[in-house]
């Protein structure tokens, strides 16, 4: 069945609704544009494994992937106390953190700012005054007769104003998407600076526990020299070994001491790093001395693709990129017509007590269009510019990420041989201990002479300073790692929200 022809009326509406509508739609396709190219990340170099991990059997395992450091707290798998107390101190009181902080809490305020571009603005006036024309301006009304303009009037006035900029090219779309990702890089940033300076001072905090335990050590050796020194002197005065023996004892416990002096001096030196960190003045932080050993903690290292999403500094050094990337649309926009939307209205009149009357409103709505015809490259420059900004972000994302992989390969070798080292230097320690013990009974058996006491106390004296070294430098090693893994952080924390 055919169907009725609509009336001539009918099409005549319909026709007059499509044509006040495609404008509309037309506006709508516009605000939908975006001149940013697409982002995509820059592509980096990832092994499928780290080439360092052990296979020995020992602590330091690949992790499996539901394997993760703790997220607020990496350093509490060393079980020590007073680090736990440290470096909740850091964070409450750092200034360096606290600078951070700020400068994250401006990138917010940015982002805010920026985001206010989305919507109108509205503003209101008003406003009253007495006027005095020039006699003698051009085209001034008579002066006198029934048509005389008045030299002196009253003018009251109020209106309100709305501006609405659209869209058409997506330059405040990503205007906002470059500040949101500033804002998140800035957030990422926070995350880095607090994550470095936890580790510096994790590091400092093992250094200082090191150097606690060399300084027993010295204390031992001097107490032990002290009394050889006893015994060479008792010796040399009944004529049983001369004086070359007391000269060489007295140099033996004069060295302890100055190794002992030292390494005070150095302990002085790192308790007043760590008192900066944690935002005290020097002259009043002190850790007491502790001697118990800190041990090794096991690190999930995971596989090098989490590495991406582990490592606060990757995730700044990704969302410039795409900062970058915004702001070429920015640019480019710039090559196009801004359509501002305009509509004002209130009341004025001459008589303050009729303002608000029918007689007095005005109005005014319309748009506005604004394109800049000529400016001498400014533009093409801006987007060169733009161009070249979004490559040296990418690149600075690559090393930045590449050095991240290599300090993670370095820090697995330096505790996988400081491990193989330790134990060497072990069996090296206690074989220097034995010899000292051995020289000593002869040498008051009148067998050997205190040369041969000497050289074994240096030696052994070496050995176990060495092996104090070693596992301090295996602790520091395991903080640097659980750094370049990112400690407990996660690209989660500033996972984008819609708007």
């Amino acid at each position: 069945m055919p169907k009725p022809e609509m009336p001539g009326r009918y099409r005549a509406a319909r026709s007059a609704v499509g044509s006040r509508c495609l404008p509309l739609a037309i506006v709508v396709v516009l605000t939908g544009c975006s001149l940013a190219p697409p982002y995509k990340v820059p592509a980096v170099p990832v092994a499928p494994s780290y080439q360092n991990v052990p296979s020995d059997g020992g602590m330091w395992k690949a992790a499996q992937p539901s394997d993760q450091l703790p997220r607020d707290r990496w350093w509490q798998p060393y079980h020590d106390p007073q680090l736990d107390q440290l470096q909740q101190r850091l964070l409450a009181s750092n200034a360096d953190i606290a600078a951070a902080l700020a400068h994250y809490r401006q990138a917010q305020a940015f982002d805010l700012q920026s985001r206010s571009a989305l919507f109108p603005t509205v503003s209101t006036n008003a406003n009253g005054q007495r006027d005095r024309e020039s006699d003698t301006r051009p085209l001034r009304g008579p002066l006198t007769g029934p048509n005389a303009s008045p030299a002196d009037y009253n003018s009251f006035t109020v209106g309100a104003e709305v501006d609405y900029e659209i869209d058409l090219w997506g330059r405040i779309r990503n205007t906002v998407t470059a500040s949101k990702a500033e804002t998140q890089a800035s957030a990422a940033d926070l995350a880095s600076a607090q994550l470095s300076l936890q580790a510096q001072l994790a590091d400092n905090y093992i250094q200082l526990r090191g150097l606690d335990q060399q300084i027993a050590l010295f204390q031992q050796s001097i107490d032990a020299y002290q009394k050889a020194l006893k015994l060479t002197q008792t010796l040399h005065t009944g004529g049983i070994v001369s004086g070359l023996d007391v000269a060489r004892a007295q140099s033996q416990l004069s060295s302890a001491k100055s190794l002992w002096s030292q390494a005070l001096a150095q302990r002085a030196l790192i308790q007043d790093a760590m008192a900066v960190l944690v935002g005290e003045s020097a002259s009043t932080f002190k850790l007491a001395a502790q001697t118990d050993v800190i041990d090794l903690p096991p690190v999930p290292i995971g596989v090098p693709t989490t590495l991406l999403q582990r490592r606060p500094d990757i995730a700044a050094a990704e969302r410039r990129v795409a900062e970058a990337n915004a702001r070429i649309g920015i640019a480019r926009a710039a090559y196009f017509p801004s359509l501002t939307l305009s509509a004002q209205g209130g009341f004025q009149s001459a008589q303050y007590p009729s303002l608000l009357t029918a007689p007095n409103h005005f109005w005014a709505i319309g748009p506005s269009l604004f394109e800049t015809v000529f400016d001498g490259g400014k533009r093409k420059a801006v987007v060169r510019a733009a161009k070249a900004a979004t490559d040296e972000a990418g690149a600075r994302y690559r090393s930045v990420a590449l050095n991240a992989f290599a300090q993670v390969e370095d820090n697995l070798a330096q505790i996988d041989h400081i491990g193989v080292a330790r134990t060497d230097q072990k069996d090296a320690a206690d074989a220097a201990q034995h010899s000292v013990d051995l020289s000593m009974d002869r040498y008051k058996e009148g067998a050997v002479g205190y040369l041969d006491v000497v050289q074994a106390q240096t030696t052994a004296l070496d050995a176990q300073r060495s092996l104090l070294s070693l596992n301090t430098n295996q602790l520091r090693a395991s903080v640097q790692l659980i750094k370049a893994l990112g400690g407990g952080w996660s690209t989660s924390e500033i996972t984008p929200t819609r708007h």
